[in-house]
């Protein structure tokens, strides 16, 4: 009797434990299946992408997503990404390839604690680097070494050629291709074209202060801006010409997000005198991998009759001009041999006909002018050069690239979440 006890009991709690087992497996399962959600991507035209930007806003995502602890995968295959903390804040990854007409769904999995790891190749940077050390004598910044700066308010007496910012103002690249603009009464926008597809700005500058304008294994500064609008400045016309961002109260620059796959600059110029008015303006400039577009975001504190940007005017180049429509972005592009080692190069802005006003010049820039709705707009510019790692080396390849990019940005990927 006492043994049918023993056994019975045994049995009992030995059914016990296997059933608390099999329900913690259970629960770990069910934890596990929690902890991760699906983003799914789509692609309206029949046309294959590459480079392609996803962003999934803060708001989007699952209210106990774990910004430090998360993988987005493919699958098997782990794709890099990064959570963007004080720029366009969201999750952002980059698709290398989309086939025409896609669906793909992509698993992010995350950790409801902790942090997670990784060791992505850098492909986009941004970076705004002054001396410390010396001194100021007039206009001038006097010794010190570079070093690299999360944020600056530009120094009153800082100008053109004053030698305090390396290569004059931030800097920002994919692996493409690299991009500055002069933190001073210019503020107009210069290309670095690259040889290769590692991140070269870290180089820039640092033997010689305008070493960049001859060539390097890294590749060189390809565009003459002077007095024209350079390459997606920012401007207004007024009185038949472009007129910079030149005189204003104070200009504060930022680098908003430094990563992997996207990073992000945000100024802000405070106090803009123009069309007799003094207004504030903020810029956000972004970049991400596989791509040669930088994205330039604008909001006016108050209204303005337009908002203009455009391109160096060159005597060796042709120049292409669309409006736009609903299948298409406009451009204003020009190509031909016109960087400063003498070799091609194609430069375009491209816009929503939504926003287009009207094409104009004056006697260094070729114009766009642009209505801005809610007192924002947005615009892209790019740079293309011959000598790129794999690069565009033809009028022809430049244009159908153009007239590629203009389609995509009228019919961006569509992009939603499932949990």
């Amino acid at each position: 009797m006492k043994k049918n006890l023993i056994l019975a009991s045994f049995i009992v709690l030995f059914g016990c434990n296997n059933a608390s087992k099999q329900e913690s497996q259970e629960t770990t399962e069910e934890e596990k299946k929690e902890l991760s959600f699906t983003v799914n991507v789509t692609n309206p035209t029949a046309a294959a992408r590459t480079g392609v930007l996803v962003m999934v806003k803060e708001n989007e995502l699952p209210s106990d997503f774990n910004h430090a602890a998360f993988t987005v995968m493919d699958g098997e295959t782990e794709i890099p990404s990064q959570y963007n903390e004080k720029g366009a804040k969201g999750l952002a990854f980059v698709i290398d390839d989309l086939a025409a007409s896609a669906q793909k769904k992509y698993t992010v999995e995350y950790d409801k604690e902790g942090t997670r790891s990784h060791d992505y190749t850098k492909r986009t940077q941004a970076e705004l680097s002054i001396k410390e050390g010396g001194e100021w004598q007039g206009k001038e910044y006097v010794g010190g070494t570079f070093k690299n700066v999360d944020s600056l308010r530009k120094p009153d007496q800082h100008t053109d050629h004053a030698w305090y910012i390396r290569y004059e103002g931030p800097g920002w690249e994919s692996d493409l291709v690299g991009y500055r603009f002069y933190l001073d009464w210019r503020n107009a926008t210069d290309v670095f074209g690259k040889t290769g597809r590692g991140m070269e700005l870290q180089h820039v500058g640092q033997e010689g202060f305008d070493s960049y304008h001859n060539f390097n294994d890294w590749g060189m500064d390809v565009l003459k801006v002077g007095e024209s609008l350079g390459v997606g400045s920012i401007a207004t016309f007024q009185d038949g010409k472009a007129m910079r961002v030149a005189e204003t109260d104070s200009i504060i620059s930022k680098i908003a997000e430094n990563g992997a796959v996207y990073s992000e600059i945000q100024t802000d110029y405070y106090g803009w005198k123009i069309a007799d008015k003094d207004l504030d303006l903020k810029s956000v400039i972004s970049i991400h991998a596989g791509t040669r577009l930088s994205k330039e975001h604008l909001e006016l504190e108050k209204e303005l009759d337009n908002i203009a940007t455009g391109l160096h005017k060159d005597k060796g180049t042709k120049l292409f001009s669309s409006e736009g429509d609903a299948n298409s972005w406009g451009y204003l592009a020009t190509y031909g041999a016109q960087s400063l080692n003498q070799d091609n190069l194609g430069i375009a802005v491209l816009f929503s006909n939504s926003d287009f006003m009207s094409f104009e010049e004056d006697e260094f820039s070729h114009i766009v002018t642009l209505k801005p709705t809610g007192k924002k707009v947005d615009y892209y510019f790019l740079a293309a050069w011959e000598k790129e790692s794999g690069g565009i080396t033809t009028e022809e390849e430049f244009l159908q690239y153009l007239k590629d990019t203009a389609a995509e940005l009228a019919k961006p990927v569509q992009v939603s979440i499932t949990q």
